[in-house]
């Protein structure tokens, strides 16, 4: 099985990091829409959405993007997005408040072996920060580019008096991704067998019932004939 999470071998200029977020830091940054997944204050602003619109923080799959006006102004995002040689969906800023929490839960289909990944660069964090997935702590600092399986149960608390601010980029797995997640010992060939405790299967009905849809309903019955089985 693959890694929960991995640090990328590459690394990023802290300072050339927060010049662009101070350009960003006049936007209205957008709270996040699910207000039952986290204490305190956590809010966005897009780089790229489907829409256009710095303020249009949704992420869903297979839908079209399209970078935001506010993407002219940062060429060092812009830098780091194209350092990715993959499509990319929405690339956005998020910010975890002071003595804030995002509540563990779990994001279908976002592992590599579902063909996306999620990328996370660190502008602003400290120590007293914590970020788990899969209920391991990711020790991610400023600068550093890190991949996370966000199918697993993850959550973050950030218990000083600044907030965490990461750069967090929504790729679609290539062959140019293949290889540089080959290179880091990840079985690009693996086949994800998914199998969740019931707790987990009431996280994942939790999210898919706030999309709705026909593939969505087949997938939240299919858990609920497990759990009753």
């Amino acid at each position: 099985m693959n890694p929960s999470s991995c640090q990328l071998p590459i690394s990023f200029s802290i300072e050339k990091l927060q010049n662009d977020l101070q350009t960003c830091e006049t936007n209205l940054w957008t709270p996040h829409f699910n207000t039952n997944r986290y204490e305190g204050k956590w809010t966005s602003v897009s780089l790229r959405s489907q829409s256009g619109l710095e303020t249009d923080i949704l992420s869903f799959a297979d839908k079209e993007y399209k970078n935001t006006p506010l993407l002219d102004s940062c060429p060092y995002f812009k830098e780091i997005m194209d350092w990715f040689e993959c499509e990319k969906e929405a690339v956005r800023l998020l910010r975890l408040g002071p003595n804030s929490e995002i509540k563990e839960h779990v994001d279908n289909d976002t592992s590599y072996e579902d063909g996306f990944f999620r990328i996370h660069v660190p502008i602003v964090t400290n120590s007293e920060v914590y970020f788990y997935v899969d209920k391991k702590l990711v020790p991610m600092k400023m600068g550093e580019c890190w991949y996370a399986n966000f199918q697993l149960p993850h959550s973050v608390q950030n218990k000083s008096s600044e907030p965490r601010i990461h750069l967090t980029l929504d790729c679609i797995r290539n062959d140019w991704s293949d290889e540089l997640f080959s290179k880091m010992g990840f079985d690009v060939n693996c086949v994800y067998k998914k199998q969740y405790s019931d707790e987990v299967k009431q996280q994942i009905i939790a999210e898919l019932s706030r999309n709705p849809s026909e593939t969505n309903v087949k997938i939240i019955a299919e858990l609920q004939s497990q759990m009753n089985s």
